[in-house]
């Protein structure tokens, strides 16, 4: 979080705008609330602190943009370090593209070394576009996004908290752009984001596919009927080729794994079956 904040106060605005911090802490313990408040007693820029004892990342997010005063409002996680001219960047990309709001990279930043498995499967590069890329809402994240305060004018809950911990997000866009509104990729406004030991287990992969799968189901699209027939399927397909991709290579086991597990997580949702809940992550 220290990090996090440092970076945040020293960013680039060459006098174009202000801004504020604000800090959503998604625990009752309020956890985050010493190091905030040590860094807003040395700080020149205004730093808000609410907490969401509620855990449910859609509601903390929520809570964050209840907070926030200015045109633009920009989103963050807690483990990723965004680069000085982070905020320049989207805020001149959403200006220059007339867009309502602007992604940009998030990329791994390993504090030890994976396992060769996960560099080789490349499970925490995320696609790339051009800047000025138009996004569709399957290609949308919350990580590292900038928007127009005014597209949420009126709903009472931009995110939507039957999502728990996993979709929220890809689903406030897939409304946002179902609305008209229009989404531009800056691929010089990057964040690294700090990927812990226990995220390059395999079990943790496995879990959050099993996870990820079930929210699919969440997206009430006129394409869901289409996911559920492709995940039938391919789960028999995937299930016959796994003993031979284990002898080609550790890192297609893994590709292949995970995505069986992204189909049979979806089917054991239909099915009101959850193998994996929330906080096992």
């Amino acid at each position: 979080m220290k990090r996090l904040l440092d970076r945040l106060e020293g960013q680039i605005t060459k006098g174009l705008f202000t801004y504020s911090i604000i800090i959503a802490d998604n625990d009752a313990r309020q956890s985050a609330g010493g190091v905030v408040a040590a860094q807003a007693a040395a700080s020149s820029i205004e730093i808000i602190y609410v907490v969401e004892p509620r855990q449910n990342i859609a509601l903390a997010r929520n809570s964050a943009l209840e907070n926030s005063k200015g045109d633009y409002i920009a989103l963050i996680d807690d483990d990723e370090i965004p680069e000085m001219n982070w905020l320049l960047g989207l805020l001149q990309a959403c200006l220059f593209y007339r867009a309502d709001g602007v992604l940009g990279p998030v990329r791994p930043y390993f504090e030890h070394d994976p396992p060769s498995w996960v560099i080789q499967g490349r499970f925490f590069d995320r696609p790339a576009h051009a800047t000025g890329y138009f996004l569709n809402w399957t290609e949308t994240r919350s990580g590292n996004v900038l928007f127009k305060k005014d597209i949420i004018q009126g709903i009472k809950n931009p995110f939507r908290a039957e999502f728990g911990t996993g979709s929220e997000d890809v689903d406030f866009f897939r409304r946002m752009i179902g609305q008209g509104r229009t989404f531009v990729w800056c691929a010089e406004a990057a964040v690294a984001e700090y990927v812990p030991p226990a995220r390059c287990r395999r079990s943790y992969q496995i879990k959050k596919a099993l996870l990820r799968g079930g929210n699919a189901l969440k997206h009430k699209t006129p394409y869901r009927t289409r996911g559920i027939l492709k995940s039938l399927a391919a789960l028999p397909l995937y299930g016959l080729a796994l003993p031979f991709l284990y002898i080609a290579g550790d890192h297609l086991f893994m590709k292949y794994l995970i995505s069986f597990c992204d189909h049979a997580g979806k089917l054991l949702k239909l099915l009101h079956i959850n193998p994996v809940r929330e906080r096992d992550l």
